[in-house]
């Protein structure tokens, strides 16, 4: 394949074409020419208004549902939805069903990609069948090409197992997820405690919860060794104890997802069940530190923490609906109403730094690992944006801004 992208300001702060408006010509999946005002050359030529291109962005946190959850979200269609939301690679968490705990559960999700433009890294769980009692195949999913090892959403009781699987995972340079939420102290909270849970008569989840955890977990790390990885926290003090952390020269990263930078637990007045997510959506103080977070470098990168839901299980009551949002379509149109678009693209980019994975920086002769998108106009997010089979989207209804064109990855060119 053979194309020619016209007039693209380039965003890759890495480049040293940032900031640029160029034609990059492509051809074989290679940048081979990157210029003002390029000859067509026989190339087709791709050109969007107002266009933007920069490394391909990756969600370290996706959850589909093949195998076992079709009905939620099949692995064709997610890469898909991806693709068009600007995702040329993605972190697919291991709760499917069976959960992806071994080599061949990897083997599998991997081969189910094969032949798509956005490319699949899956999550390894950190113990069998996450249910936090004996540790996985670790080793053996590494060699298959698990990228890290983690239960999602599930925190790790026993603190004795993640402190060997950190100290396991440093003879082949291994980064353990560590999920924080302390349990016993969620106890059945289903909302953040606070000035809303207690108007709503909900019950409430402390940040504390986190908070404790994170400091274990952070112990266990400073007394072994290694990488670890604290993805999705949501509290100004969770944010305090990451910096304070990295001030000590810990090896550790965290994320945080688009609807805790975005949202507040003010969205649960409603009692929607789009709005119940895990960690619950937390006050404005914590979403304003969050964004220091992101700013000063404490918070490594931004997931959309994509989760489809059957509709059965969020068509309920509140307090026994599940926990999730899908957020691939919204996740660049929300972040550009709280963040520079050169900040978006920082941290939907690092995760391949996070994960160990080759970079690929726009310069002639590199991958044409591409993203392609405007940062202008502003739009309602409907159900008509939604590309996903699961609709549990906690930004219906919301104005976003700017769009995404597509991908350019793999040699395949994927535009909405």
């Amino acid at each position: 394949m053979k194309l020619i992208i016209k007039s693209a300001k380039i965003i890759d702060s890495k480049s040293p074409f940032h900031n640029q408006t160029v034609d990059l010509l492509i051809a074989d999946g290679l940048i081979e020419k990157i210029g003002v005002s390029l000859p067509n050359d026989n190339a087709e030529v791709v050109r969007f208004d107002n266009l933007h291109v920069s490394q391909g962005w990756f969600d370290s946190s996706v959850s589909l549902g093949e195998p076992g959850y079709e009905d939620r979200e099949t692995i064709a269609n997610g890469l898909n939805v991806a693709a068009k939301s600007g995702f040329t690679a993605i972190a697919l968490q291991p709760n499917s069903l069976p959960i992806i705990d071994n080599q061949s559960q990897v083997n599998f999700v991997k081969s189910k990609a094969n032949g798509s433009a956005t490319e699949i890294f899956p999550i390894g769980a950190l113990t069998k069948a996450s249910e936090g009692k004996d540790m996985a195949e670790l080793f053996d999913m590494k060699n298959s090409g698990a990228i890290a090892f983690g239960d999602y959403n599930k925190s790790i009781d026993n603190a004795n197992i993640l402190k060997i699987a950190l100290q396991y995972v440093q003879d082949f340079d291994g980064l353990v997820i560590a999920y924080s939420q302390d349990p016993n102290i969620k106890g059945n909270g289903v909302a953040n405690e606070g000035i809303v849970s207690t108007r709503l008569g909900l019950k409430g989840i402390p940040n504390l919860a986190e908070e404790l955890q994170i400091s274990r977990n952070l112990f266990l790390l400073e007394y072994t060794g290694g990488k670890l990885h604290i993805p999705t926290i949501s509290t100004a003090k969770s944010v305090e104890l990451i910096r304070e952390a990295k001030a000590k020269g810990l090896n550790v990263t965290a994320s945080a997802s688009v609807h805790h930078l975005v949202l507040t637990d003010e969205k649960l007045d409603g009692f929607d069940t789009r709005f119940k997510v895990t960690p619950p959506l937390r006050t404005e103080v914590d979403r304003q530190a969050l964004l220091n977070g992101i700013a000063d470098g404490t918070i490594d990168m931004i997931t959309s923490d994509h989760n489809p839901i059957d509709i059965e299980f969020k068509k309920m009551e509140f307090d026994t609906a599940k926990n999730g949002t899908i957020g691939l379509e919204s996740a660049f149109g929300a972040l550009l109403t709280v963040l520079p678009v050169e900040t978006i693209v920082a941290k939907l980019t690092a995760a391949r730094n996070v994960f160990g994975l080759e970079n690929n920086v726009i310069e002639e002769g590199a991958k044409a690992n591409l993203t392609l998108f405007t940062t202008e106009g502003k739009s309602t997010f409907t159900k008509e944006n939604i590309l996903s089979k699961s609709k549990n989207s906690a930004f219906l209804g919301t104005e976003l801004r700017g769009s995404v064109y597509g991908i350019l990855n793999q040699n395949q060119l994927v535009t909405k």
